[in-house]
């Protein structure tokens, strides 16, 4: 957590300022007692009515200061809280943008989203604690010792028995209840995934009529973190009676003593009374530092949780001195390319190497399985090679910055994703400064147009989170036409022509092909007649190249790829 409240440097100000008023409310706090004590030896065992308004003044003066004091003080308090989190989720979501693929793998989407704002929200909730209770429980501790002592030596040792029972009833509870409090973070992570995968997958739920064993996994997740809340509630429940108990064993103890005290002429009736007041004050801190003992360990539990994200270095990162100042126009060169995913026992892809041209359409087929996604996820660096190297206009891409390497490519993902807005927002993403114009030519190019024309506001109809209201075709030519707005060196379609019919794509390829003539075309597909007119078709099995050519060629020196095309294909259309 102190490496967290690092982040506090631009609330220095405020953060001195909240202490200054919780020690000017808890030094209140302590004078009041002694006026209490002081109206009553002098004013109403006195009869003196003058000087009880005189001392009650003062304790309405020193009252109304402390209100003031600890409203300024929640209110900047709050401040500063909710500034951390402000600070915490921008830089949890910064360093999450500068993830590879590998470090979404490691970590999952649910459990970042819980770091980002129920971890957060912990922390947030802890700091405003901690500053007003920080300064304030030892003040109120050290001063009420201090001020009881003043008031009545032989009569503290009535607190020094109740204080290490109290400091021992508190360290029992909060033992048993930090290790639960670590549990319930990891257990609200599985709950966000349990409800993001019925909530993602409500179709295949549905269409599978899973619904039951979708409901028991969600209760099963829910209970197991409700159990656990119900076992910290638990123990919750006996802490405060405990402490009720220990301090009213305390106020009893004192009253009963200080009587006789005051009966045997050693001690007066206000002294009596303040030293109570006194009394109280100490139990009460101490059972505001309980209350930091039981809730820092979870804030801790979040912290290291947070830290594991801002602390994990991306495994793609920019070179020390990039190559930025290089000019081309999209020559893509494999040399001996070997990548295995994290983990995994077998390389997905061995020894790659082939060259694809500006001006040129490079397809890429191959069985389910055998590298194609994963081979044009390596262009724009999604992840890093284990081997060989991957060239970019001659530059290996790990020497080019990856938002200079990206800005060269147009990247049509396998699984089409659109966000909510409009359409043409959705098109403009590929590229800010887009015009109207180049909005709407992007759109008939991926033979989005027509569709686009039928729906309420054209343009400027509202795509659903998600893509939702539109169909996978329909998304996929919006992707498309998002990434010919860029107009790019080099376009990569990672089967992004799956889910269009045979006229619809033989119309988009037509019309891509006049789109594309200066730029390096790479397409990822399971349909022959997708890419039997590329300039170069790559083969692809088990993650090796096996074959490379034209369609001709291919079917008289590649038996995977007579196997694929005569499994679409008849022998008419072979020919």
């Amino acid at each position: 957590m102190i490496k967290l409240y690092k982040n506090l440097k631009p609330y220095t100000a405020m953060v001195i300022a909240v202490l200054f008023f919780v020690a000017l409310q808890s030094i209140g706090d302590l004078y009041l007692p002694t006026l209490m004590s002081d109206i009553i030896n002098e004013g109403v065992m006195q009869g003196d009515t003058s000087r009880i308004l005189q001392i009650g003044g003062t304790m309405l003066l020193v009252a109304g200061a402390g209100v003031i004091a600890s409203i300024l003080a929640s209110l900047l308090s709050a401040k500063v809280a909710t500034g951390l989190g402000t600070i915490l989720r921008s830089k949890i979501f910064r360093k999450v943008e500068s993830f590879s693929l590998n470090e979404f793998d490691k970590l999952g989407t649910a459990t970042l989203i819980t770091r980002t704002t129920n971890d957060v929200t912990q922390i947030q909730t802890v700091t405003v604690m901690i500053m007003r209770m920080m300064i304030s429980a030892p003040i109120m501790a050290t001063g009420g010792i201090f001020m009881a002592l003043s008031k009545d030596k032989p009569l503290t040792w009535v607190l020094a028995v109740s204080i290490p029972v109290l400091a021992i009833v508190v360290a029992i509870l909060a033992s048993r209840m930090m290790p639960l409090f670590k549990q319930v973070q990891v257990k609200i992570d599985r709950i966000n995934l349990v409800l993001r995968e019925k909530l993602t997958g409500i179709r295949v739920i549905r269409a599978f009529n899973t619904i039951e064993r979708e409901r028991k996994r969600f209760d099963d997740a829910n209970v197991d973190l409700t159990g656990n809340y119900i076992k910290v509630n638990r123990i919750m429940a006996f802490m405060m009676p405990s402490i009720m108990l220990v301090m009213n064993f305390t106020s009893l103890a004192i009253l009963w003593f200080g009587g006789i005290r005051i009966s045997e002429g050693n001690m007066d009736l206000g002294a009596l009374a303040a030293f109570t007041q006194y009394a109280m004050q100490i139990m009460m801190s101490m059972l505001m530092l309980a209350m930091m003992f039981i809730m820092v360990p979870r804030a801790q539990a979040a912290a290291v949780r947070i830290n594991e994200v801002l602390d994990t270095v991306p495994d793609i990162t920019d070179a020390e001195n990039t190559k930025d100042s290089f000019t081309g126009k999209g020559y893509v060169e494999f040399n001996d390319v070997t990548f295995s995913y994290h983990g995994a026992e077998q390389p997905a892809l061995n020894n790659i190497s082939f060259a694809a041209k500006p001006g040129e359409v490079t397809a890429i087929i191959g069985s389910t399985g055998s590298g194609k996604s994963t081979l044009v996820n390596l262009i724009p660096r999604f992840y890093d090679i284990d081997s060989g190297s991957i060239l970019v206009d001659g530059v290996d891409v790990r020497d080019i910055s990856q938002e200079n390497l990206r800005s060269k490519i147009g990247f049509v993902p396998q699984k089409a994703v659109l966000f909510s807005g409009t359409i043409a927002e959705n098109i403009k993403f590929g590229s800010d400064n887009a015009t109207e114009e180049e909005i709407k030519h992007a759109a008939e190019v991926a033979q989005a147009a027509d569709f686009i024309a039928t729906m309420d506001g054209g343009y400027d109809h509202e795509i659903a989170q998600g893509g939702t209201n539109v169909s996978g075709g329909q998304k996929q030519r919006l992707s498309i036409a998002r990434a010919l707005v860029r107009k790019p060196e080099i376009y990569i379609f990672d089967d992004s022509f799956s889910a269009l019919d045979f006229k619809t794509d033989a119309k988009l390829r037509a019309a891509l092909k006049k789109e594309t003539l200066e730029s390096t075309v790479l397409i990822v597909a399971q349909r022959v007649g997708t890419v039997m007119d590329a300039d170069r078709i790559i083969v692809l099995d088990e993650g090796r190249i096996a074959g490379m050519g034209t369609h001709k060629e291919l079917l008289n020196n590649c038996d995977v790829y007579r196997e694929i095309v005569s499994s679409q294909l008849s022998e008419e259309e072979m020919r």
